[in-house]
């Protein structure tokens, strides 16, 4: 794939970009070693100064950078500036919180000081998608360098300004040169980087192939990886949910960055009691969305962001309905220039079809009927996949329930499944593991060092593990 500029809402390249050679990449890691040695030594309070910085660069250019976003990716406007200024949150939040997330921890013990001591490994190589081209980037920039890593960013290839612009960020922010650097590199080059003994750990937010790809390179090499994959979100609304607050929420989930989110509500399972309305309302509020230009402040959906996600999207849907599906609303790509495809909701979704099972990156809504809580669980747990949940329900036993049983990394009642800074985000089964934001995130990728000094120079241990 090139690394190229195109704007999804008119198909039109506007700037390429000739990849790293092998020189140029082995450059840039000796740089980001080079970097590491004086960083890591750097106070904790400066690194969270110069971060805290970042957090201000990005407010005073989030419009620019959200320009930026829409116009690579497709995302309506003002989604992108938020992102922007999401992102700055996330940086003001490590600045606020790193030095006492990385505190040593005393631990008690008789005739002994211990105690844990949390240091960074080196430099890390981050593989980042374009759905979220600021955002994703920097809730794993942020914890990383302030823990005092160094990151090397391989972005997708289809947000290449995006990716230079965030480097950018952290150069205007003042950090040392090479402590945030930016790899306008293909896919194919992503293993030697990850062999390289020079990069210490790295992190994929992507799709399972790219997630096995990354984390089995980084296994082979004995180094940590995180990996946040795909998801098939349920959605769960049972009768004593507020109804209103729980169709606003679905459409606005489902659609969210155009439908191309891994935390998206994609399955939306209903309590029969409530599904003849449910079904009605969110249908007529999902065909009520404008669909357009995404600079446009009146868009509520900008177009898809690339041919192929459009291509895959498009095929996904025609086969759940060559095995049964029934087509609710929208179901094929809009006429036109760009990359565009209508809310679309699919009802009657038998097994196998891939609306039932796979992810889908894109607006469409699976609709299924539940008997009762009993049913709802099973649905929400019979895809490969286990990142966010969401559950609609004002019975405090079934909110018990949900918690509980639904198999995910996180479960969200009564709300929309997000990712703050406050909270860790990351999934079980298929969806991948380990986990970003909060005081989880910063200690992804850092030595969790014992230390023990004996005070009493007593007896030494008896050689047991």
């Amino acid at each position: 794939m090139a690394i190229a500029t195109v704007n999804p809402a008119t198909g039109e390249e506007l700037k390429r970009f000739e990849a790293l050679d092998r020189e140029q990449i082995d450059e840039k890691i000796e740089r980001a070693a080079g970097a590491f040695r004086g960083w890591r030594e750097t106070p904790v309070q400066e690194r969270c100064r110069l971060m805290a910085r970042a957090a201000e660069v990005l407010e005073e250019r989030a419009e620019e950078f959200g320009r930026l976003i829409t116009t690579e990716m497709g995302k309506p406007l003002a989604a992108a500036v938020a992102e922007v200024r999401k992102s700055a949150r996330g940086c003001r939040y490590y600045a606020q919180n790193a030095a006492r997330f990385l505190a040593d921890e005393e631990v008690e013990l008789e005739g002994a000081r211990a105690f844990v001591r949390y240091q960074p490994l080196g430099p890390v190589l981050a593989v980042m998608p374009w759905n979220f081209p600021f955002w994703q980037v920097f809730r794993f920039a942020a914890p990383a360098l302030t823990a005092g890593n160094v990151g090397l960013l391989k972005h997708a290839s289809n947000v290449p300004q995006s990716a230079l612009a965030i480097e950018e960020v952290f150069r205007q922010a003042g950090f040392p040169e090479g402590v945030f650097q930016t790899l306008l590199i293909g896919a194919s080059q992503v293993r030697d980087v990850i062999s390289d003994p020079r990069v210490r750990a790295a992190t994929l937010t992507g799709s399972t192939p790219a997630g096995r790809d990354v984390g089995g390179e980084a296994g082979r090499n004995i180094k940590p990886s995180v990996l946040e994959l795909g998801g098939s979100d349920p959605f769960i609304v049972m009768p004593s949910a507020d109804l209103d607050r729980a169709l606003d929420t679905a459409v606005t989930s489902r659609t969210l960055n155009n439908g191309q989110s891994c935390i998206n509500a994609k399955r939306i399972i209903v309590h029969r009691q409530i599904a003849e309305e449910f079904t009605r309302r969110f249908v007529e509020k999902m065909a009520s969305l404008k669909v357009g230009d995404p600079m446009d402040e009146t868009t509520d959906m900008g177009p898809l962001a690339m041919p192929s996600i459009l291509e895959g999207v498009d095929e996904q849907v025609r086969r759940s309905v060559e095995a049964g599906a029934k087509v609710l609303t929208g179901g094929k790509p809009l006429d036109g220039p760009g990359y565009f495809y209508p809310p679309t909701v699919l009802a009657e979704i038998p097994e196998g079809a891939p609306a039932r099972e796979e992810e889908i990156f894109g607006p469409v809504a699976s609709l299924f009927t539940a008997r009762d809580i009993d049913e709802a669980i099973r649905l929400a747990n019979e895809t490969p996949f286990g990142l966010g949940s969401s559950a609609w329900t004002n019975d405090p036993e079934e909110q018990e329930r949900f918690v509980d049983e639904i198999e995910a990394g996180m479960v969200y009642i009564n709300r929309l499944v997000e990712s703050t800074p406050e909270v860790p985000f990351g999934g079980v089964k298929s969806s991948g593991y380990g986990r970003e934001l909060s005081h989880f995130g910063i200690r992804e990728f850092v030595n969790v060092k014992t230390v023990w000094i004996d005070a009493s120079g007593g007896e030494r241990g008896r050689g047991v593990e």
